[in-house]
């Protein structure tokens, strides 16, 4: 892949994931995808495939927020080369008891043939944790 293929890629991505668009989401994973979040959050892991990483990590993230409150990305810059990139955002939602989120993450992409193939995701999960999950 070269640089600018993997950085359309990931851009396409958080492009999608600001819109809310699963449908565009689901489409940029490779079969075999995995999206890897370490810790001891209930939704660290590796999830693998489209479906799991979606229906399964993302909804249960989705599921600590409050659903009449907007959720967005602040997208701060990708850095690409070759294969990888690192897409560097601020997510800002509502938690389920009203608290404020903001969070910085940093997410590691791997993308081959157009598709993502691999995803680590890196942020404050002590913060994850104590706003979304203890509530």
């Amino acid at each position: 892949m070269s640089t600018e293929t993997t950085r359309a890629v990931v851009a396409d991505y958080v492009a999608a994931l600001q819109r809310g668009d699963l449908e565009a989401l689901r489409a940029g994973f490779a079969p075999e995808a995995t999206w890897t979040l370490r810790g001891d959050l209930p939704v660290a892991g590796t999830w693998t495939g489209a479906d799991e990483i979606l229906d399964g990590f993302l909804a249960q993230v989705v599921a600590t927020l409050d659903p009449g409150s907007p959720v967005s990305q602040t997208l701060h810059r990708i850095t690409a080369d070759g294969d990888y990139a690192v897409a560097e955002w601020t997510s800002h939602a509502t938690a389920r008891n009203g608290a404020a989120y903001e969070n910085d993450y940093a997410v590691v992409f791997r993308v081959a043939d157009g598709l993502i193939e691999s995803v680590t995701e890196y942020c404050d999960t002590s913060y994850m944790k104590r706003v979304l999950f203890e509530q």
